[in-house]
């Protein structure tokens, strides 16, 4: 049965609307009568209590705001009537290696189908990357994409050109500016497929980008880190990488970072060097032999079982509201939990979004020095974000702020659910490789798609994305599972929503049982199951430079 309201914490002094509650609805609550002294639009926060000006606004248990405006009663909370806060924290509070785990036992022995790789890792997924070191060679990328995909039967994107064609017939026929605007194109859409060459490859992809040169060093540096992380990742079993040759990111530097994350490398690599080469027919032809040869190599590779011990989970959100902390976030996080207690590994990122709920973060770390640098970082971040004018409470998005989180500290408490209860085992900075088993932090910026690319470049091999208002979002070799926080959205844009989790807030199911829907689900999906995004083929990529992203 769905309720009117929710209260998140016991010690919260706010509730949130589940359904629209126009001003003058009655909610009962604690043995009292709440009248709604406003229209309280479903996803949005009505005061527990009268609040006046310098009160503290508690939602997860945790400080989200401070008033400005008094608010009666029963009133709704907007960001006219209160402002960002948080409380001060300190790395140097109770830490614990031991949580109460989850039953796990129906889960003992569970398998998923992957590739099992050398050093003992294990993908969901089979891919060849083509990959520039420098935007220089973005073209010669595209010329490559242009010459395999289709012929390899890896062209998944929809065509429109076919109701392009209509279109035009439409207007050589004369008919009206209005005519043409009501038409109804009758035309497929779906772009034909041919069948794969190569069956046990899932794709080659191509991890166009906008750096490798220019900027300082210390950008190459990073990028060549976040490239090698796709490079040795489990789920891909080679790549083609296309160098200039006078660029900042060098050939040798992108080898060292290789070797950092993966001494005995033995996947099949292809380095090319245009300055060297010659022509772009010269480095174009040898670069499409050598990838061929090297995609015969990667059709080889055979799923085989695998314990759930192998998973590598990447935690993300994006486009979050109201509900995103009561459903699909706390949902997650009890596959987080899960996944932890099967010994698993499981990656929390967006420290913008860790606003807030620092102290809860430093108490859960396994000892003080994982505090020390989580805390180091996080305050790095945060001023690097004041140098510029900004700060993490610039955070919430115009999406976020309509739908409800209107404090970066409210989204923050929400958001830091996915990471379920389980300790802190290890900080780790941007582009670093997860070595732990256990719940790790990746210091990333909130941006949605700067951070999935980072925790796929970290290890992730299947990503949990929740989303409220809906995303497309997908990565190039790790399948993104897009979890929807609300029944609506699912229903409005089924085409790129995984699972809904909006049965939480209409009363049908608990977190706990959400959450075992979507484990079960991973366990598909990381034998092969596709998700939206690939079959949409959303392949985003966005590598950050470490400025101050939000």
């Amino acid at each position: 049965m769905r309720h009117q309201v929710a209260k998140i914490h016991p010690a919260d002094n706010v509730l949130v609307a589940l359904q629209d509650l126009p001003a003058g609805t009655p909610i009962q609550w604690d043995g009292a009568t709440i009248t709604t002294a406003a229209a309280i639009p479903a996803k949005h926060k009505l005061a527990l209590q009268a609040f006046e000006p310098g009160d503290s606004v508690t939602m997860y248990g945790v400080l989200v705001g401070k008033v400005r405006q008094s608010i009666p009663l029963g009133g709704l909370l907007t960001t006219a009537n209160i402002q960002h806060a948080t409380n001060n924290f300190d790395q140097n509070g109770s830490h614990r290696a031991e949580w109460p785990k989850p039953d796990v036992s129906q889960w003992q022995e569970r398998t998923f189908m992957g590739y099992h790789r050398a050093d003992g890792r294990v993908g969901t997924s089979n891919y060849w990357l083509v990959i520039p070191l420098v935007f220089c060679e973005n073209r010669n990328i595209q010329v490559l994409e242009e010459a395999l995909v289709n012929d390899l039967g890896y062209a998944r994107k929809k065509s429109y050109q076919p109701q392009t064609q209509e279109l035009i017939a439409l207007m050589q026929a004369g008919k009206s500016v209005e005519e043409i605007l009501q038409a109804d194109l009758q035309s497929a859409i779906e772009a034909h497929q041919k069948p794969k060459l190569f069956p046990n490859v899932d794709g080659v992809r191509f991890l166009s980008h906008e750096g490798g040169c220019g900027g300082i060093r210390q950008d190459a540096q990073t990028l060549c880190g976040l490239l090698a992380g796709y490079i040795t990742h489990p789920n891909v079993a080679g790549a083609t990488v296309l160098s200039l040759g006078c660029q900042n990111a060098q050939v040798s530097m992108l080898q060292e970072e290789i070797q950092k994350r993966s001494p005995n490398f033995d996947k099949p690599l292809f380095i090319l060097e245009q300055q060297k080469m010659g022509t772009e027919e010269n480095l174009v032809s040898t670069a499409l032999r050598q990838t061929f040869v090297g995609l015969m190599q990667a059709n080889t590779a055979q799923r085989q079982p695998a314990p759930l011990s192998k998973l590598v989970i990447g935690l993300e959100c994006g486009g979050s509201d109201g509900f995103s902390g009561i459903s699909a976030n706390p949902a997650v996080g009890h596959v987080s939990d899960l996944v932890v207690g099967l010994g698993g590994t499981v990656i929390l990122s967006e420290f913008p979004e860790l606003c807030g709920v620092e102290q809860e973060l430093c108490d859960r770390s396994v000892d003080a020095a994982t505090a020390q640098r989580f805390t180091e970082l996080m305050k790095a971040y945060g001023d690097s974000a004041k140098a510029v004018g900004s700060g993490f409470d610039m955070n919430p998005s115009p999406g976020n702020i309509r739908d409800g989180l209107i404090t970066d500290a409210m989204k923050s408490a929400g958001a830091a659910r996915k990471g379920g209860s389980s300790p802190v085992v290890a900080v780790l900075d941007y582009p670093e490789l997860v070595t732990k088993p256990g719940l790790n932090l990746l210091c990333t910026p909130g941006n949605d798609v700067e951070s999935t690319t980072a925790e796929v470049g970290s290890g992730a091999s299947v990503v949990l994305f929740t989303t409220g208002l809906g995303t497309p979002t997908g990565n190039p070799i790790a399948p993104v599972v897009k979890i929807s926080s609300n029944t609506a959205l699912a229903k409005r844009m089924p085409d790129i929503i995984d699972v809904n989790t909006g049965t939480v807030i209409d009363g049908e199911e608990t977190i706990e049982q959400a959450g075992e829907r979507i484990l079960d689900y991973v366990i598909r999906v990381a034998s092969g199951e596709e998700v939206a995004a690939v079959r949409h083929g959303q392949t985003d990529f966005i590598p950050w430079k470490r400025g101050v992203s939000l």
